[in-house]
């Protein structure tokens, strides 16, 4: 039979990721050789003493419901930390513990989005938010930033994106994919005109551990009291403890877009993971040893990938100082020749390239960037080195 179905569901893409994901894990299953630059998680276990509070919390079975919105003493170290480390006075009221960062996100704009609104998208941006925005009727608008750039949006192209339908500006410094970070005198500019339009502010904040050189992230937030009231802060633990497969993020909120959100919730999902909650107030209550070593294993793998890419002819990329991606610039090479294929994008260079050296990079058209393919530095020195020196002897090799 044919199935109907609901208009929004039709409004999503396939996710890119996922299928040059699913062609490389193919691959490796018939004993090939990949390797893999398409991680979106560290590659690092998640730190003993973590795994350890959730052991404790199973043994003393605190596996039951909890709150919908969070532990309450979970929300109460979450609010600890973004004073402590951002400087956001939100109380435990205005904390929304979810399932992942990715979940926070989708609560925020459904909460906010309505048929029509638009939503204004620096590109390159993380694949899922214009999915999402789409989802709910939202119309997003993609501001397209440049290497040139550093891939950052300005202040003037912000207020010329913005018209009468603008409900919202998604902000993501330390950004996924291209690795930016924008300094305070950047954020407090951007601020400015969010302010002066009066429009919110969704600011996934991520990446904010995971800086490189003195980089120093400023929260949205932060700004002032007035932008504070225009900003949902969204934060996780997936990526600064190698949390990725515990599924929890939260996010920091006015209040009654906090409660909007806690009331979705609850008629959504309910509450999020207990055990992975408790693991989580382990985390965030425990000396950051663990997050130090593991930036400091990302910078030199991040140190040792630029040097290499420096000696590839053809090829060009921005220095991120956050994050464990790097953007690479591959468009001097469309119209070139693999085989009988002729590349003419980002899409055709990653299926060629995993096909003839079986590495997989993630096509740039899935962030807004088809100039680009990304690359992930969360893998080991060795494959990261050997996977670079077959992406220089795929590219001389095209004709």
């Amino acid at each position: 039979m044919e199935h109907k179905l609901a208009k929004r569901i039709g409004s999503i893409s396939p996710s890119l990721t996922l299928a040059i994901t699913a062609k490389a894990k193919a691959l490796k299953a018939q004993g090939e050789d990949v390797i893999s630059f398409g991680a979106g998680e560290p590659d690092f276990n998640t730190p003993e003493h973590i795994i350890a509070a959730a052991e404790e919390a199973l043994r003393l079975g605190k596996t039951k419901y909890t709150p919908a919105a969070g532990l309450p003493e979970l929300k109460h170290e979450i609010a600890e930390k973004f004073w402590r480390d951002n400087g956001i006075d939100y109380s435990p009221s205005q904390i929304i513990v979810s399932g992942g960062a990715k979940h926070s996100i989708f609560n925020v704009c459904y909460a906010l989005v309505e048929e029509g609104d638009e939503v204004i998208i620096p590109a390159p941006y993380w694949l899922t938010y214009p999915e999402i925005v789409k989802t709910l009727g939202g119309v997003p608008v993609i501001v397209n930033t440049t290497e040139r750039e550093g891939y950052k949006i300005t202040p003037e192209a912000l207020k010329k994106a913005i018209t009468p339908k603008t409900k919202m500006f998604i902000f993501n410094s330390p950004c996924n994919p291209t690795g930016v970070v924008y300094s305070e005198a950047e954020v407090r500019a951007l601020a400015n005109v969010c302010e002066a339009a009066d429009i919110y502010v969704l600011s996934d904040e991520i990446y904010e551990k995971l800086v490189y050189d003195n980089a120093r992230p400023f929260s949205m937030a932060a700004v002032s009291e007035r932008m504070k009231e225009r900003t949902i802060t969204v934060n996780g633990v997936s990526k600064t403890y190698a949390m990725t497969g515990w599924r929890i993020g939260y996010l920091g909120a006015p209040r009654a877009i906090a409660a909007a959100i806690a009331s979705f919730q609850s008629h959504a999902t309910s509450n999020p993971n207990t055990v992975a909650q408790y693991a989580t107030l382990k985390a965030l209550t425990s000396p950051e040893a663990a997050v130090e070593e593991m930036v400091d294993r990302f910078a030199c793998r991040r140190k040792a990938m630029l040097e290499r890419i420096a000696e590839i002819s053809g090829v060009s990329c921005i220095v991120p100082e956050g994050a464990f991606y790097l953007m690479l610039v591959v468009k001097k090479f469309y119209g070139k020749k693999f085989g009988t294929r002729t590349i003419n994008n980002s899409t055709e260079f990653a299926d060629c390239l995993l096909d003839a050296a079986k590495v997989a990079v993630i096509p740039g058209v899935a962030f807004g960037a088809d100039e680009c393919v990304r690359l992930s530095y969360s893998l080991s020195m060795k494959d990261m080195l050997e996977g670079l020196d077959r992406i220089h002897a795929f590219l001389m090799s095209l004709e």
